[in-house]
């Protein structure tokens, strides 16, 4: 065999053992057992510290997840952190009584943790902003909703205000 034949042949060769070493390998690759599939979309979430409706999503969001770790022993405090930090005196004074009178929890209105919350702008004037936040209480097509309406003051950006909506 001349040395041309043998180097077409050498060449064919290793041709065929490369387009089949690639069909090859992405099968090889693939798990033996099919996962299920998952969701590739990751959760963005942002914020305006200037935002008075921007501050309540911002409280209402860390005090539900301090509310509902009661497997945590700092997470009491947490909560009554969070509410002086974000509410003004007479608004913690309003929460106290409301608290005292219902035996409930007086930010959310209710004795459970919601699994869910939501906050919408819904108007300003005279100094104030206003916020409606609604609560998913648990899910399915039925899930049960309630709303509070949260009055900030725009300076301040405190809650001064909560009250169940009607």
């Amino acid at each position: 065999m001349s040395v041309r034949s043998r180097t077409t042949l050498f060449t064919a060769l290793a041709l065929a053992a490369g387009l089949s070493l690639a069909a090859v390998t992405p099968a090889l690759a693939r798990p033996a057992t099919p996962r299920p599939a998952t969701a590739r979309s990751t959760a963005v979430a942002q914020g305006d510290a200037r935002n008075a409706t921007q501050h309540v999503a911002d409280f209402y969001g860390a005090y539900i997840d301090a509310v509902w770790a009661t497997d945590d022993k700092a997470a009491g405090a947490d909560a009554k952190a969070l509410r002086a930090f974000y509410l003004s005196a007479a608004a913690q004074k309003k929460v106290a009584a409301y608290e005292t009178k219902e035996h409930a929890d007086g930010i959310l209105f209710a004795q459970n943790v919601p699994v869910r919350w939501q906050v919408a702008y819904t108007g300003s004037g005279a100094g104030h902003a206003t916020s409606r936040v609604t609560l998913t209480w648990s899910d399915g097509p039925h899930a049960e909703v309630t709303r509070i309406d949260v009055q900030s003051d725009l300076h301040t950006l405190k809650i001064t205000d909560l009250k169940p909506a009607d």
